[in-house]
């Protein structure tokens, strides 16, 4: 027994350091046809600086508690050690596990008087609270992925309710913000594949009523 733990190879720790582009929530969405839940897991950084030996930008997850105790946002210079994840189908990271988190240097304070958002990510339950509305994949890739109320989602999509084995995977983008959002672009509805090759469209009604309780620019 001992001889098989010691045998077993730790996960090797890289070290990083860099400067935040972003900080937006961790979540994952399970779709199974026309049902959806979500697990709240914490947030990812983007960062711009240096993660072992290369300098690029890259992304880490956090957890719920390290971004309540260090309050990050956009343009604090941060540092850590973290690992590569496992499964690249259930993250939007490319690491996680992070240990040693530390704030090197707070960035200037963010002015969120307008689109994109980018001071300190609020909690978890704020994002639940609020609800999400699609968003066009193109449209995130530009200032909405550096806002507080964007997010890319694992998505893992149960095919056959009675065989839940059968899962496929991808990744669609969401906003939390205002729904008076200038930058604002829906993009195509959703299809979510079904057993015996059936689909559903997540239509329009969908969004408006997860957001429905809010008011335009809330």
């Amino acid at each position: 027994m001992e001889e098989s733990r010691a045998m077993k190879k730790e996960p090797d720790k890289l070290s990083w350091r860099g400067r935040l582009v972003s900080v937006q929530p961790r979540i994952r969405l399970t779709r199974s046809f026309d049902q959806r839940s979500h697990s709240y897991l914490g947030y990812v950084l983007t960062v711009e600086g240096i993660i072992g030996d290369e300098q690029r930008q890259f992304t880490v997850a956090i957890g719920k508690g390290a971004q309540a105790k260090h309050g990050l946002k956009v343009g604090d210079v941060v540092s850590g050690q973290c690992e590569s994840v496992e499964d690249e189908r259930l993250e939007t990271a490319g690491y996680y596990k992070v240990s040693r988190l530390k704030v090197v240097e707070r960035g200037t304070e963010q002015k969120d008087s307008a689109a994109p958002w980018l001071g300190v990510a609020p909690q978890l339950e704020v994002y639940r609270a609020r609800g999400h509305r699609r968003l066009d994949a193109r449209t995130y890739e530009g200032p909405c992925s550096r806002c507080i109320w964007g997010c890319r989602m694992a998505v893992e999509m149960i095919i056959d309710q009675w065989n839940p084995s059968k899962r496929r995977y991808r990744f669609e983008t969401f906003c939390y913000g205002p729904k008076s959002c200038r930058l604002y672009k829906a993009g195509p509805t959703r299809k979510v594949p079904g057993r015996k090759g059936m689909s559903w469209e997540e239509e329009d009604w969908v969004d408006e009523e997860a957001v429905g309780h809010r008011g335009m620019d809330e």
